[in-house]
């Protein structure tokens, strides 16, 4: 089994969570968008970053492999047994990519952009007071969703997104470090990442 992957990107960063959390055996190979292997087209018609390629399946899109993942290798199992708790971490993972990451995209394409970075802190404080219920997102086990929501809350900093050390961003942050702190998340990070400016 071989990831190409992405070295800086959260996509990328979501898979390897994955594979991390499982502990599974995998070839990652590593790329940027200017250094695209000419091989990646004969692979994926978007020639896009995460790309798995295991035997004679080829799978792109990070939803898709992570999901793949999870059911070819079920323990542990990052999606929730009943059908209801699982399409609700579906559309939570959804609204993660078409909120949360459109506006890390920016970003990532224009630094320091401070609509996006506002957009960002206020909708991640607004949410704070879920992270004080349950030891992760909307649940009591770690989940694809916490795969997501890690990889680009690990960015913030990096990207210029402060979080007020207040009461409100208090159950937010210790989510944070909870999820940071676990080993998966550490060996899930590339070079790169690992030595992204990190909010403490």
């Amino acid at each position: 089994m071989t990831l190409l992957s992405d070295p800086l990107s959260h996509h990328s960063h979501r898979v390897r969570v994955v594979l991390a959390e499982k502990g599974i055996s995998v070839d990652i190979e590593e790329y940027s968008e200017s250094t695209l292997p000419p091989e990646l087209a004969e692979l994926n018609p978007y020639s896009t970053l995460p790309t798995l390629v295991d035997r004679d399946l080829v799978l792109y899109e990070s939803s898709v492999i992570m999901e793949y993942l999870d059911e070819r290798f079920p323990h542990p199992p990052l999606l929730p047994v009943y059908p209801v708790a699982r399409a609700q971490s579906r559309l939570w993972i959804y609204r993660i990519e078409k909120d949360w990451s459109e506006a890390l995209h920016t970003l990532a394409r224009k630094p320091g952009e401070e609509k996006s970075a506002k957009f960002l802190r206020e909708n991640l404080l607004s949410i704070a007071p879920v992270f004080a219920e349950k030891e992760f997102f909307m649940s009591e086990e770690f989940t694809l969703v916490d795969c997501c929501l890690g990889a680009i809350l690990w960015r913030l900093g990096y990207m210029g997104v402060q979080l007020p050390n207040n009461r409100q961003s208090k159950p937010l942050i210790e989510y944070m470090k909870r999820i940071f702190g676990r080993p998966a998340f550490q060996k899930s990070l590339s070079a790169a990442e690992a030595q992204m400016h990190q909010l403490f």
